[in-house]
């Protein structure tokens, strides 16, 4: 079996996060990159597959700048066999759209028999990618799953839904994004990170997937301003003094609350 994984390097969820007031992006740069949590659980999916038919490929792939690469040898070192690096300038600010068409398009450079991918990244949240891949590639999407397991060439789920659980199933080939309630993503070993040195990272360009960055007819999107989010001010402190509950209300009522 043939994975390709989807993974992303994002800002440290731990640390604040600003915006570029110039160009309205994330400051990448004010925080330390890490390999998206999510994708790390997506690759631990995939590395489980593997323990149990070791004839599985695993290819990891990502969008973004050259300082991604250290994210990819981590993949590598947790078990992946390769990884697939995009990398072009014309790519700084791609929205979803674009991102979308230019995985599709490295996707389409080999047959995979599933591809895995968090439910949404920690910095984008949009959580769209999966859906739209599918489309794009004309492949069947299992999302959102909480469990998962394949079985002669079919994949079956567990969806969690408000009130209620989803059992899904498709054949294979797929997408599949799957969401935090699965397990956290092995560290990797010794052996792990010494081989991973040596594991092939291929990079390409929009030239070379054949996607145009913009249009010359139509612009992706369009920023119209920005800026800082004002201080938070201070709440209101009430003591119960014998009249704490009419205050209450007095307050919620000013407050379009009630």
């Amino acid at each position: 079996m043939k994975i390709a994984v989807l993974i992303k390097e994002v800002p440290d969820t731990g640390a604040d996060r600003t915006l570029n007031q110039h160009t309205g992006l994330a400051d990448r740069a004010a925080s330390e990159a890490v390999l998206d949590e999510i994708g790390e659980r997506t690759l631990e999916v995939a590395l489980k597959i593997l323990d149990s038919q070791p004839e599985t490929h695993i290819t990891v792939l990502s969008m973004g700048p050259q300082t991604i690469q250290a994210t990819l040898r981590k993949a590598l070192a947790m078990g992946a066999a390769g990884a697939i690096h995009v990398s072009d300038e014309q790519l700084l600010g791609a929205d979803l759209m674009l991102t979308a068409q230019v995985l599709a398009a490295a996707l389409r450079r080999d047959q995979y028999d599933l591809i895995l991918t968090g439910n949404m990244s920690t910095d984008g949240s949009a959580g769209m990618l999966p859906v739209m891949l599918a489309e794009l590639l004309s492949l069947p999407a299992a999302t959102s799953l909480s469990e998962i397991t394949i079985t002669d060439g079919v994949l079956q789920g567990t969806r969690e839904l408000e009130g209620a659980t989803a059992q899904v199933s498709t054949p294979l080939p797929a997408i599949a994004s799957i969401t935090e309630a699965l397990p956290d993503a092995r560290f990797p070993n010794f052996k792990g990170i010494m081989a991973a040195k040596k594991k092939p990272i291929e990079v390409l360009s929009l030239a070379d997937l054949d996607v145009e960055a913009l249009p010359a007819d139509t612009a992706r999107s369009i920023m119209l301003s920005v800026n800082q989010r004002p201080a938070r001010e201070a709440g209101t402190i009430m003591t119960d003094d014998g009249q704490a509950a009419t205050a209450l209300v007095e307050f919620l009522a000013k407050n379009n609350l009630v």
